[in-house]
């Protein structure tokens, strides 16, 4: 039996996500479709819009055999933190045949040229880099300019993350094919609703509108869709915005810096400029810089939040990245998969949070940050929608 592994967010699921689901079972003949999905928290440096389990029910409904999640500390994070995670992860379950992501291109032999240069960092390419930072341009506009033959591949940005998903599969040497399909529809960031297939972001920008986005959404998600709007959802960022200011009341530039991907320059403007804060979107886009792109600010200050630290990422690093497989939902018909990771995967699936996990001290670090999160996200929920507060350790896994 073979499966296929997808690297998502579906923030929110839409039928171009249908589509890719259709499209990578033809293109592997695989009969599983595993699903490494961020929870409640996304690599833009934002809440999801729907929660994990939302998500994960119409994932199941429109064809993935099982969903698990992916730690915080990797969804809220960089391209390459984001991609290295999630590919161990896969990895790790030791099943996986393959993985199959959507790009702009659709050519994998042109992103896997690119992704050994960048693995490998001739000294041209690092001198062209270099050049680049010191006229301040931004990290990833210097490396487009140092790879300026490849410079249309780089400009988009589900090849720039596919990219980042070969960078991992090689520093891993893993077993697992790579597959990609050329995205369909709309353009990442358009947020025009009148597509065939139209952007997560353009669905996000309509969300408040369901006739909008009706179109866009699988029919056999409707209902879910439909019961939990304004129940459980849209969440935004600025939700979170009393809570940050709370948290950055309590910060000096120094404890400032020990939250990733703060430097200390950028610990100092958020200290001294904290009292602009008017809300949680208003204050990244004060923040952000020619340098940092207000996605690096976002993220910076949902680190800030959630609590995550340099030490706690270059602790997860060192110890071999991801420690378990947290299941988040999956169809009955395909239980046999989950028998085959149990036996194969050389992490433990967790399918109930135990009281203590037996794992090594950076695992429980990852599994306490996951859970902390997702109860955050669940406050502000059951503030927003005036509903019951269900916390994380009561949440039960998604059955179809």
């Amino acid at each position: 039996m073979k499966t296929v592994g997808l690297i998502t967010e579906y923030n929110p699921f839409h039928i171009g996500h249908s589509y890719h689901i259709q499209k990578t079972k033809e293109l592997t003949g695989a009969d599983f479709v595993l699903a490494v999905m961020s929870g409640n928290f996304v690599q833009r440096g934002a809440p999801a819009v729907m929660p994990k389990h939302l998500r994960t029910a119409c994932a199941l409904r429109c064809g993935v055999s099982a969903v698990v999640e992916l730690p915080v500390y990797y969804a809220c994070a960089s391209a390459e933190y984001f991609a290295s995670g999630a590919v161990s992860l896969l990895d790790s379950l030791g099943c996986v045949d393959a993985i199959c992501f959507g790009s702009e291109c659709g050519d994998i032999e042109i992103l896997e040229e690119i992704a050994d240069i960048l693995e490998i960092e001739p000294e041209t390419y690092k001198t062209a880099l270099k050049k680049g930072l010191k006229k301040g341009l931004s990290f990833p506009a210097a490396r487009q300019q140092a790879l300026k033959y490849y410079e249309t591949v780089l400009s988009a940005p589900n090849n720039i993350l596919g990219i980042e998903y070969l960078k991992a599969l090689k520093r891993l040497n893993s077993p697992m094919k790579a597959y990609t399909i050329p995205r369909a529809g709309a353009g990442y960031h358009d947020t025009a609703i009148n597509r065939t297939f139209c952007s997560a972001s353009a669905v996000r920008a309509n969300i408040d509108h369901f006739s909008k986005i009706k179109t866009q959404l699988p029919k056999s998600c409707h209902t879910i869709v439909q019961n939990a709007y304004r129940q459980r959802f849209p969440v935004v960022s600025n939700d979170f915005s009393l809570l940050l200011k709370a948290k950055l009341l309590s910060e000096t530039p120094d404890s400032l810096f020990r939250y990733a991907d703060v430097s200390r320059e950028l610990a100092s403007r958020i200290s001294r400029m904290q009292n602009s804060f008017v809300s949680l979107e208003q204050f990244g886009n004060l923040l952000k810089t020619k340098e940092l792109t207000y996605s690096r600010i976002s993220r910076v200050l949902f680190h800030i939040l959630l609590g995550i630290t340099d030490q706690d990422i270059n602790g997860c690093l060192a110890q071999g990245n991801v420690f378990y497989a947290r299941l988040l939902g999956f169809r009955e018909k395909d239980a046999s998969l989950l028998k085959e990771i149990k036996e194969r995967a050389k992490i433990p699936l967790i399918t109930k949070l135990p009281k203590e996990a037996a794992l090594k001290p950076a695992g429980n670090a990852m599994l306490q940050a996951d859970i902390y999160a997702a109860d955050l996200y669940e406050a502000v929920v059951t503030e927003k929608f005036h509903t019951s507060f269900l916390n994380e350790r009561q949440q039960q896994v998604v059955k179809l």
